[in-house]
């Protein structure tokens, strides 16, 4: 018989222990519990190295307690120690180890919430308070590549997962309006750069920065760097990795001179 490996993961350590041993009283499943993020992450790396993967994540819709507004889908951070809510969680998982189906367990339905879920990886949505045997039915379901909301969400669900895809839409057309070196500086601000670095790293002057910063706020159509870099990244651009070159063919700058 095929065994099952199920991992839990909840910082609510009752529940997270009588969810583990009903699950292990299933003949063919092995489970195991983790408290928190980093603690599953340990969990995963450590079965991974002993050969021994885990199949199934249910984590915790709440877990780390993030707050509002946090509630994007992240890269796991490198502090093994660190707070890492639910959502992260599911995204860090699907990135280091893709195979792995995560399965979200909530208090209540949320639609907003089981979207971003879903925009992470997960392959499900599940009611902390449904029965041993529907939850059983969804871990193996998901291992068949199938995906699981209840019914009564999977309206608002299709709503939100609509609504993001014409946000980002929208987004990417903004974004798309952009000179070559305009999007190299919105991805530096996406990297959290402030202007003189952003002048240090293309070569350019501290005004020419602040120019580029502002046509770049303009056209998108906000006033703040931080709505520039949230609006950045619904259109999916990602930060400026340290060490590449500038763009090729820009003219580049020395001492507020072209070179």
């Amino acid at each position: 018989m095929a065994r099952i490996r199920v991992l839990v993961v909840d910082d609510h350590r009752v529940f997270a222990e009588s969810l583990a041993a009903a699950l292990a009283a299933e003949p063919d499943v092995d489970v195991a519990a983790a408290g928190s993020g980093p603690a599953a992450l340990r969990c995963l790396e450590r079965g991974a190295a002993e050969g021994r993967r885990f199949d199934v994540l249910l984590v915790d819709a709440e877990l780390g307690a993030a707050p509002q507004g946090a509630l994007v889908a992240r890269a796991v951070p490198d502090d093994a120690e660190g707070a890492v809510d639910g959502i992260s969680l599911v995204a860090g998982v699907r990135q280091a180890q893709p195979a792995v189906r995560t399965v979200v367990l909530a208090e209540k339905d949320d639609p907003r919430r089981a979207a971003l879920a879903l925009q992470a990886g997960a392959s499900g949505w599940v009611a902390k308070d449904c029965s041993l045997q529907r939850l059983l039915a969804v871990v193996r379901g998901v291992l068949r590549d199938e995906t699981h909301l209840p019914p009564a969400l999977l309206t608002g669900v299709l709503r939100e997962l609509t609504a993001a895809r014409k946000h980002r839409t929208d987004s990417e057309r903004l974004v798309e309006s952009l000179t070559p070196r305009e999007r190299e500086v919105l991805r530096c601000m996406v990297a959290g750069l402030g202007r003189k670095a952003v002048a240090e790293r293309l070569f350019l002057s501290p005004h020419t920065v602040r120019t580029h910063m502002q046509n770049v706020l303009g056209k998108l159509g906000v006033h703040s760097t931080l709505a520039a870099v949230a609006l950045a990244r619904r259109a999916g651009v990602g930060p400026a990795q340290l060490g590449e070159a500038p763009l090729a063919g820009d003219v580049v700058e020395r001492g507020g001179q072209p070179a």
